[in-house]
């Protein structure tokens, strides 16, 4: 999970409300085990108040595993930026995606298509974990991680 997922599931209006919210219920059940890492909770502190407790109360709640962050992320994320997949302006999320693969993470579920869900980083991404040894976490939806009934 990442920042963004948090802020879709606390704002009703938001698109794809419904669907993050589908996402977390199956996270409460224990179907789904969801993870983040410290740099979310590290931003997480920069965020005004009421929306930090709101998105700490998440994490808690939720029983969210939060990943210590390692070298090797900044290291892989520091990969894509040189191989122009994430910009460097948003190392964050090049640090999202490597703490998946780092991690041996199934998926990503994220809703930035601006850096991590499109094509260009899939298919780059899937490439440097290959050559790096890394299992290649599957970048996807909350819609294809739920079922619709």
């Amino acid at each position: 999970m990442n920042y963004t997922h948090f802020n879709r599931f606390l704002k009703e209006n938001r698109e794809y409300h419904l669907e993050t919210k589908k996402l977390f219920d199956k996270i409460l059940k224990n179907e789904i085990q969801a993870y983040s890492s410290a740099y979310v909770l590290e931003e997480l502190d920069k965020a005004p108040e009421p929306k930090r407790s709101e998105m700490l109360n998440i994490i808690q709640e939720y029983k969210i595993i939060v990943l210590e962050l390692d070298q090797k992320a900044y290291d892989l994320s520091d990969t894509y930026i040189e191989m122009g997949i994430i910009p460097l302006k948003f190392r964050i999320d090049g640090i999202h995606i490597a703490m998946a693969a780092i991690y041996d993470m199934d998926c990503i579920v994220s809703l930035n298509f601006h850096h991590i869900n499109k094509l260009k980083t899939k298919m780059a991404a899937e490439i440097i974990h290959r050559m790096k040894g890394y299992n290649n976490p599957f970048i996807c939806t909350p819609m294809e991680v739920i079922d619709y009934e």
